[in-house]
């Protein structure tokens, strides 16, 4: 009498005659045994060949494990054995270390604490999968304790030079945020540096943190929302999504509605020139007409393309944004996009009729030239044909309610029942909202009350209830009918309603209803509920209108209701009772019996159920289930007055080139071009306002030259007038940097709005001034050391007789500040002039540079220098261009050391000492080296410093260690030195600079220049 046991072992169940015998039995037990040991000795030689020494073997277990966990195994045994190779030189074999690390992560999270020092040197390393695997293996340990290390890498990653992990540092502020909420503010400092970022690679991946860390924040877009609409096309499809989302609702609080219905709209329009001006309305007013942001139209015209895009996504993102955002008669262009999206998979073809469903409510004429294509197809799944319906249902109008009420007559006959019922509702929508076809859909109504199937009948005889409320009096004969089937009707709801039609309308019908009453009284007890409910009514109804035949009846039906199970059905009963039969303990309520249960009903109203579905946006989750979804963003009201627009306006900084002479304090160079950018609007508008004064004071004369000295004269005289007075003029970025970078050599530089002007365009004063006048802190000082050293740009065989060699002078560029000087020395060796040359295509794309002008003749043995601005992005990649000639053409590169992206700074120790404070953990970089002999006391160390990087000193207290401070010429990130003398010739090299790319080079080269003599 053993107890059966477990299906899967073989054990029959109780009763049955059938059994497998016990050799079946052990075979399965063996082969699950088996499974289970394959698996185990698999995970065996996967560890076996992760430990051991060659990196083929581990490549291949990297990939069968790679290929385990994408067919859903699991494979986190194996996590002590793959952490082991994180820090492997492989570069393949690393990759796919970190490709499970991000997977296993966040569930080994101890194990993966005990590699986070790798995970930090990985972060420097010089290849950017690494750098940025290690970011998200990183990002993806949830342990609150390493969260600072994770800030730091962050910020690190959003400077790195490769879009790619900056791309990935915008990923992980989503994670860090969700980790520690406490970390918002520094995190919106990443967000707002990565907005500013030009690649396409990186723009979707901030949007997205922007939009799940400060969606609030609409000040962050301002400036980067012309950015934003340009680079749409370039960007990656799941970023379109997400920028587009996020412009409609930065469009929504920005612009006005261009759906104004007393505005004219008129942008663009050429009726002026024809129409005459002085045209009025009836009132004599002048229409109001509306006329569109260009910010508001630049989105518009930027997006539309992509509705011609492969992603369905991206084509239901920008139906939405010109649903929200277009003017009205521009929403049209989305129509046909939409239904091609119809030819997709079923769960495309859900999302896409939904949001379809709601735009055909408001707008039928869009929708109804495609009518065809929302036809039900027999291979549709239910829902979809439901979506289909309700489509068709929206469309229909007095044109084409014919074909569409032929089209549901096909429709009621199908199979699937759910349909089939949605079907008549749908019929009785059309026929409530289109009255010339009412009766037409009554008529076939009745009819289908004899069909065989009960829930076509069923709902065919609610709907009638509910358009028999609209005209009661012309249809008896259809109540009549109806009761003559009541008691072929089993289902409910169906019976319920033929019970209220009775009720409501027995005064219409005083023959049929006290019958239809005895039928019930009857079968009252073995009725569903809601039967029951209809019962009680209809029986408090008849004894109202017809008290004779129906008082017994009512009575009877009452007792019963008394002691039925249902509370609902016992509390209706003791109600009905008081209310309709007088005794002693009925109060007043009793007279108004009739009144209360006889009144006017109102006619129910059929509408669709994606009526309300307007509120959510089209295309969020909110919409596609009709309640609002946590981090969903409503779509703010258009504002009544537009804000202003200047807030979007980026500056953009054209140098104007003048050429200005004069002599520097530094030897090293005895000329130099002075770039002067053109002076601030404000200042433009004085000079205008002076010119036009001038121009007004002269005498107009028809030549060229009677006008000139004219103008002159005119200028004479207005210096002999009262001086105006002077306005406080602000000083701009601009003035402030030439400021500083003349404070360097002793000289200051006047305001530009107070130096320039339109018609002295030739002059600039300089004033000498001490050097104690410029800032404390980080101010740019004058080079420690110019090395001589010149590097070969183009070889004289190379470049056909014409010779070139570049050389860093080390002095702030006057192109752009952010751009390392390179001086060029061109020579002709030949014995014939060379013409004509300059500088031709350039790349990379990414490095900025500013030209030399062209030299038009070099005669034969001469030489010429020029001048080259190179904005490097704080990176050593080469400035690869072409020197070109008016016959040939050179690819040449110039190569930066890291040492000459610098410029120098002077600050006090304590300065010194409160960056570097700042500058710790992964911003630190150090090595203690042997120094060679020579370089023991302060003044070698500091003239092999200065060789290397062109960095300033900083005085100190203490004779064993040497500072030297300078920043980036790119980004203006700060860079610190120093070298702690020990016993022994030893001495400790510290950089602190944000840099982690840079801070390595530049210690690798410092060790190299102090450890030789």
């Amino acid at each position: 009498n053993r107890a059966p046991g477990p299906a899967w072992l073989g054990y029959s169940s109780p009763g049955s005659s059938l059994s497998l015998s016990l050799s079946n039995r052990t075979s399965l037990i063996d082969s699950t045994c088996s499974d289970l040991f394959l698996l185990s000795t698999r995970n065996d030689d996967l560890k076996e060949m992760l430990e051991s020494n060659k990196d083929s073997l581990k490549l291949d277990a990297m990939k069968r494990i790679i290929a385990l966990i994408a067919t859903g195994k699991n494979a986190s045994e194996l996590f002590p054995a793959v952490v082991k190779n994180v820090a492997s030189k492989n570069i393949e074999l690393k990759k796919l270390v970190y490709v499970y690390l991000v997977r296993y992560a966040e569930e080994q999270q101890d194990l993966a604490l005990l590699s986070i020092s790798t995970f930090q040197r990985a972060l420097k390393d010089p290849n950017q999968l690494i750098r940025a695997s290690a970011l998200r293996v990183l990002s993806s340990i949830r342990v609150p304790i390493i969260v600072p290390i994770m800030m730091l890498a962050i910020k690190e990653a959003a400077s790195d030079m490769s879009p790619y992990v900056r791309k990935t540092s915008a990923h992980a502020i989503q994670k860090l945020y969700s980790l520690d909420p406490d970390q918002k503010e520094h995190l919106i400092e990443v967000i707002d540096k990565l907005l500013k970022d030009k690649s396409t690679l990186v723009a979707g991946s901030v949007v997205m943190a922007f939009e799940e860390v400060c969606p609030d924040r609409i000040d962050l877009i301002h400036k980067n929302y012309r950015k934003l609409c340009n680079l749409l096309v370039d960007v990656e499809e799941w970023g379109q999504v997400v920028i587009i989302t996020m412009l409609t609702r930065y469009a929504r609080t920005q612009f006005t509605s261009p759906w104004k219905e007393d505005g004219l709209f008129d942008e663009n329009s050429e009726t002026a020139f024809y129409e005459s001006d002085e045209k009025k309305t009836k009132n004599g007013d002048e229409k109001k007409s509306y006329m569109m942001d260009p910010d508001h139209r630049l989105l518009l015209r930027n997006t539309k393309p992509l509705l011609q895009s492969r992603n369905t996504a991206v084509v239901v993102s920008v139906a939405q944004l010109y649903w929200h955002l277009a003017p009205k008669h521009e929403v049209g262009v989305i129509t046909k996009s939409l239904v091609r999206l119809l030819r997709s998979h079923r769960e495309v073809q859900y999302v896409v009729l939904q949001n379809i469903a709601t735009m055909s409510i408001q707008r039928k004429g869009m929708f109804e030239p495609y009518m065809k294509s929302f036809y039900v197809r027999s291979t549709d799944a239910t829902h979809i044909k439901s979506l289909k319906l309700e489509i068709l249902t929206s469309l229909a109008n007095e044109a084409n309610i014919s074909t569409i009420l032929r089209e549901f007559q096909t429709y009621v006959k199908s199979q699937d029942k759910q349909f089939a019922a949605g079907t008549i509702q749908a019929i009785g929508r059309c026929a409530t909202n289109i009255s010339e076809v009412t009766d037409t859909c009554l008529q076939g109504l009745v009819l289908l009350l004899s069909n065989r199937d009960e829930t076509v009948v069923a709902e065919s005889v609610v709907v009638i209830k509910k358009l028999l409320q609209t005209q009661p009096t012309q249809h008896s004969d259809i109540i009549k009918h109806m009761a003559k089937l009541f008691d072929n009707i089993a289902v409910p709801m169906a019976r319920a309603s033929i019970l209220w039609l009775m009720g409501e309308y027995c005064e219409r019908v005083p023959q049929i209803a006290p019958d239809v009453l005895r039928k019930m009284a009857k079968s009252f007890t073995s009725e569903e509920d809601i039967v029951k409910l209809q019962t009680v009514n209809l029986a408090a109804k008849l004894y109202l209108t017809n008290s004779k035949q129906t008082k017994l009846l009512t009575q009877y039906i009452l007792n019963l209701g008394k002691y039925d199970q249902n509370y609902d059905i016992r509390d209706r009963t003791r109600f009905i009772r008081q209310l309709i039969v007088p005794n002693e303990k009925s109060g007043a309520l009793g007279k108004y019996a009739r009144r209360i249960l006889l009144a006017p009903k109102p006619a129910p109203v059929l509408e669709s159920t994606y009526k309300d579905r307007d509120r959510y946006q089209l295309g969020t989750l909110s919409h596609t289930i009709n309640t609002k979804a946590s981090g969903y963003l409503e779509l703010s009201d258009w504002p009544a007055v537009a804000p202003d627009q200047s807030v979007r306006n980026v500056e953009v900084i054209e140098p104007v080139m003048i050429h200005l002479y004069f002599y520097y304090p530094c030897p090293l160079i005895t000329q130099m071009k002075l770039c002067v950018l053109e002076s601030s609007s404000e200042a433009e508008s004085d000079e205008e306002k002076s010119s036009s004064q001038s121009s007004e004071e002269s005498d107009k004369s028809s030549s060229q030259s009677e006008k000139s000295s004219s103008e002159s004269d005119s200028e004479q005289k207005k210096t002999t007038k009262k001086p105006p007075q002077k306005k406080t003029v602000k000083p701009t970025a601009k003035d402030r940097y030439y400021n500083e970078l003349f404070n360097t050599y002793g000289y200051t530089v006047l305001s530009q709005s107070k130096c320039l002007s339109r018609s002295l365009f030739s002059l600039c004063i300089l004033t000498p001034c001490p050097l104690s006048c410029a800032a404390a802190l980080l101010q740019v000082s004058g080079p420690a050391f110019v090395p001589e050293k010149r590097h070969d740009l183009l070889h004289r065989m190379t470049g056909k007789g014409l010779s070139a060699q570049y050389q860093f002078p080390r002095q702030p560029c006057l192109y752009q500040p952010t751009m390392v000087s390179v001086q060029i020395s061109l020579t002709n060796t030949t014995d014939h002039p060379l013409e004509q040359i300059h500088i031709g295509d350039r790349g990379p794309t990414g490095l900025d540079m500013h030209c030399f002008n062209t030299v038009e003749c070099l005669l034969p043995e001469a030489s010429v220098t020029v001048s080259l601005g190179v904005d490097f992005n704080d990176s050593t990649q080469a400035a690869n261009f072409q020197l070109c000639t008016k016959e040939d053409q050179f690819s040449v590169s110039i190569q930066p050391a890291v040492g000459e992206l610098f410029l120098p700074a002077t600050m006090t120790e304590q300065d010194f000492r409160k960056e570097q404070g700042k500058l710790l953990g992964m911003n630190e970089s150090s090595a203690t080296i042997t120094m060679a002999a020579e370089n023991t006391t302060r003044q070698p160390i500091s003239r092999q410093v200065a060789t290397v990087a062109n960095l300033g000193v900083v005085p100190s207290g203490q004779d064993n260690i040497h500072r030297f401070a300078g920043k980036t010429a790119s980004s203006g990130a700060v860079v610190l030195v120093t070298v702690e003398l020990r016993e022994s010739s030893a001495a400790l090299i510290t950089i602190n600079t944000e840099k982690s790319v840079m801070g390595p080079m530049l210690l690798r080269d410092l060790k190299r220049a102090l450890t030789r003599a």
